[in-house]
């Protein structure tokens, strides 16, 4: 049986993975045995940049904290190397980079298990099916270029007709 000690720092690490999971918006579970060293270095820079948490904890750590958090839903597919994605405002990021990064490697040496988002569990077909969904700033981009182009007709047929009236006048 553990000493005191050890009990109790474990149980300081489930209460701050708690923490993250509950305080975060979406996250995302993989196997990530296989790769290189230089492809998890350019792999955690990437996250990085996007505000994402990347890190490989223990499955039973994991299932403790996932439990504690309500995402009893993930514990089923900690088995194996495991390494976890969170995101505390991004909803998509974690899916979409990792899911990009799995398939370069061609789905055979970084397997994404699992995920969540606001909650809702997600299992490896759902994580990618979100991996696939463009960022809120490229969604923004898309919305204003579609409102944007029926003005623009309407801009220029008025300004036609303007022309038009001047030139008979």
């Amino acid at each position: 049986m553990p000493s005191e000690k050890v009990l109790l720092a474990k149980q300081e690490k489930v209460a701050a993975l708690t923490e993250l999971l509950k305080n975060s918006v979406s996250g995302v579970l993989v196997d990530y045995r296989g790769i290189t060293v230089e492809e998890d270095t350019k792999l955690r820079k990437e996250l990085r940049e996007a505000g994402v948490n990347y890190f490989v904890e223990k499955n039973t750590m994991l299932r403790f904290a996932m439990n504690n958090a309500g995402l009893e839903g993930l514990t089923n597919v900690l088995e194996g190397t495991t390494a976890i994605a969170i995101s505390n405002d991004d909803q998509t990021a974690p899916a979409r980079i990792l899911g990009k990064f799995s398939e370069a490697c061609k789905g055979e040496r970084f397997l994404l298990k699992a995920g969540y988002v606001e909650g809702e569990i997600y299992d490896e077909a759902g994580v990618k099916a979100l991996s696939k969904i463009p960022s809120r700033e490229v969604l923004l981009a898309q919305l204003v270029g579609s409102l944007q182009g029926p003005m623009q007709k309407l801009a220029a047929t008025l300004q036609a007709v303007v022309d038009k009236e001047n030139g008979a006048a």
